[in-house]
């Protein structure tokens, strides 16, 4: 009699090469909930130390340098801190409204009153801790900072939560998920009104022609990404020449990216059909009817999943772990002593982010809830809630991005003392409180967290 494993039909597995033995562990990697940020720390912790090292002063220095096209009257030079923050960091904006457009369209936000619960928490994350701000450095030289207390970092919350496993709910890492990814779109437009040039008005009327080229391009059914790569490029430049900040081309194109599939799941059931239809020794090389439903079946694999969920996909390891950490690298070192904790800008945005964002995001969804515009999921209770609003104290990626906008060279550093230590302030605050009123092995593990 054959053993009961030998009757169970085996699923065919693709051919593994060397290189397998060492994409495989670092794919498991990637997959880890808390290491994007846990890279994103390291790469924040080796700049600190650095600029306090002997080569610190070289260190600082280096991301000054120029770098861009210099021809005759063409002159487009940035510095390397420059193009990490306006070039690379277009693409993390980019990939915050293909998440936030994904979890509007497919995700949970869907639901009008849950999403509304994420919506208002994250305007008042960021209406209160401006106010408070502003309150703090009124007709100070640092009062055009408020800005930088708006919005939450979305890796380092995430990773926070993930340190807590199944003691928290699912929904509590959505909820803080769609809450940051919403006020960082709010801080680029703040960002796009409060912190650009003066507007170029003839440039920004071609950059609106370039918004609906591309619109029309998709309406053609075009979906070869090179030729959208190209026409983006155009309109980043266009909107940085308009005098708008050039990252929100980012916000722009991933809100129009389609969240339809090109191929239905029935109509890729019958391709692949069509494709073991035919022999095992028909010659799929040659120019036979049979590669030829073999491309077909590649081109409809390929297309049964939507333009945002296959950009999410690609983008998500690289701005997690190449972007994000090279932002933090050329954005975190600071020299500073214990002395420049007590600068107003410091405590300022210290207070703002510690005190203001859990009084924001816990006040505006405890209204929002007591007059019945959103919903508590079933799973999520007040408490929790409330250590993740201080959780949303994080603020460490956006804060450093609009920081070098809004701020002085002479205030930059105590801004940006107060960015670090917020965050570490509130996170350990935040995991603090979860850990305290969570229930370990409480929630079971969902197949789909982050």
């Amino acid at each position: 009699m054959e053993n009961g494993h030998q009757n169970k039909t085996e699923i065919p597995q693709l051919p593994q090469d060397l290189i397998d033995k060492f994409t495989k562990p670092i794919k498991r990697f990637l997959h880890i909930q808390a290491s994007a940020s846990l890279v994103l720390l390291l790469f924040t912790v080796i700049a600190l130390v650095l600029s306090h090292s002997m080569w610190g002063d070289a260190f600082l220095a280096v991301w000054e340098t120029p770098m861009g096209i210099n021809v005759g009257s063409l002159i487009f030079v940035r510095s390397l801190r420059e193009w990490i923050n306006d070039a690379l960091m277009t693409l993390f904006f980019f990939l915050v409204a293909l998440e936030l457009k994904r979890e509007l369209v497919l995700g949970e936000l869907k639901h009008p009153r849950i999403a509304a619960l994420s919506i208002i928490a994250a305007f008042g994350g960021m209406l209160v801790p401006a106010a408070l701000y502003l309150m703090l450095q009124s007709d100070q030289p640092g009062e055009n900072g408020w800005g930088t207390v708006m919005a939450t970092d979305t890796a380092f919350v995430i990773g926070c939560l993930g340190l807590l496993g199944t003691r928290i709910p699912h929904s509590l890492r959505i909820f803080m998920l769609s809450m940051s990814i919403v006020d960082d779109i709010g801080a680029v437009l703040v960002v796009a009104i409060s912190y650009g040039n003066s507007l170029r008005w003839e440039v920004l009327v071609l950059a609106v022609a370039g918004i609906v080229i591309i619109r029309g391009m998709g309406l053609l059914g075009i979906r070869n990404v090179a030729i959208y790569s190209l026409a983006g490029g155009g309109l980043w430049i266009l909107v940085d020449a308009s005098g708008i900040h050039a990252t929100v081309t980012g916000v722009i194109l991933g809100l129009m990216t389609p969240t339809e599939k090109w191929v239905s799941g029935e109509r890729l059931h019958a391709i692949l059909a069509n494709v073991v239809a035919y022999p095992l020794d028909e010659h799929w090389e040659s120019d036979t009817l049979g590669r030829k439903a073999l491309q077909m079946a590649e081109a409809a694999a390929h297309g049964t999943l939507s333009p945002v969920e296959r950009l999410v996909m690609v983008l998500h390891p690289w701005v997690g772990f190449v972007i994000l950490p090279l932002f933090a690298f050329a954005n975190a070192g600071i020299q500073v002593s214990s002395s420049d904790f007590g600068n107003p800008v410091t405590i300022a945005v210290f207070m703002g982010f510690a005190l203001g964002k859990p009084l924001g995001v816990f006040g505006f969804s405890w209204l929002a809830v007591r007059t019945g515009i959103a919903i508590l999921p079933l799973d999520l209770n007040w408490k929790l809630l409330a250590g993740g609003s201080l959780l949303a104290g994080t603020g460490f990626t956006m804060a450093l991005f609009i920081a070098n906008l809004a701020f002085s060279s002479d205030l930059i550093d105590d801004a940006k003392l107060g960015i670090l230590s917020a965050s570490v302030f509130s996170s350990m605050a935040g995991i603090l409180i979860l850990s305290r009123w969570s229930h370990k092995g409480k929630y079971p593990k969902n197949s789909n967290e982050l």
